[in-house]
């Protein structure tokens, strides 16, 4: 087994008997289909704009949160907020996240956002020589969004940013903070902006603005290698497109 730490990942623990139906009501996903394993979701503001996302992990009595470790303070303190009378107990743990591809050793689970990001485990400490996986090309040839990075707080859409081909959220589960304004978006309206796999031809640095002509038509995110992460506007897709010096190319549209 070969494995890489993340070290930009904080587990929490949501435990207490009302701990699936107090994640229920807040979080953009169906929080019952823990008993299958893992699920991915994300916490919004009451307008519908991304605050945080992160994998949630049954792990017996309690549930794990695996966040980005840049928003897990602000998380905790949220879902303590949240918690009023629910009989629940939110803390931190010393867990840490590791992943890897290949065969899953025992007690991993599968990325719930994309099978092709490879199996996580959640230990303490962990004895295994590295993966060496460029973790970020990979996102970026699946198309997957990082917290701070695609995923902007009280900014992004998570419709936008591809969060129902990722598994991030259920349109069937009743409310949930910021629910009302993602199913209108997503029953009611058609996407105009979003996140797209691109190909440079040049060098470009995440967080380029992207101009199509002389419009601005969106925005750079992971970079890695000639293939990048960028975020735009559908209608300004053509040709012309440059970021900075480097010349864009839609991989997918």
């Amino acid at each position: 087994m070969q494995a890489d730490p993340c070290s930009d990942r904080r587990v929490l623990a949501v435990s207490g008997p009302d701990r699936v139906h107090f994640l229920q009501g807040l979080v953009t996903n169906d929080v019952r289909r823990l008993s299958d394993g893992p699920v991915y979701a994300a916490l919004l503001t009451a307008q519908g704009k991304y605050l945080s996302d992160f994998l949630l992990v049954p792990d017996g009595e309690r549930v794990l949160v695996d966040v980005a470790e840049a928003q897990a303070d602000d998380l905790m303190r949220r879902l303590t907020l949240y918690k009023l009378r629910a009989k629940v107990t939110v803390e931190a743990t010393a867990l840490k996240v590791w992943r890897g591809l290949g065969p899953q050793p025992e007690g991993a689970v599968t990325d719930p956002r994309d099978a092709g990001l490879g199996w996580r485990l959640y230990a303490e400490t962990l004895d295994a020589p590295p993966a060496g996986v460029d973790w970020d090309a990979l996102r970026v040839r699946l198309g997957v969004p990082e917290a701070g990075r695609e995923l902007i707080p009280d900014d992004s859409y998570i419709l936008e940013m591809g969060f129902e081909r990722l598994h991030g959220v259920d349109f069937r589960k009743g409310c949930y903070v910021g629910q009302e304004v993602t199913a209108r978006m997503h029953h009611k309206t058609e996407l105009r902006k979003g996140l797209r796999r691109v190909r440079l031809s040049g060098e470009a640095a995440p967080g380029t603005e992207i101009l199509a002509g002389d419009k601005p038509a969106g925005w750079l995110g992971t970079v890695a290698g000639d293939a990048a992460l960028a975020y735009l506007r559908f209608d300004r897709i053509g040709p012309d497109l440059r970021a900075g010096a480097a010349g864009i190319e839609v991989a997918d549209t």
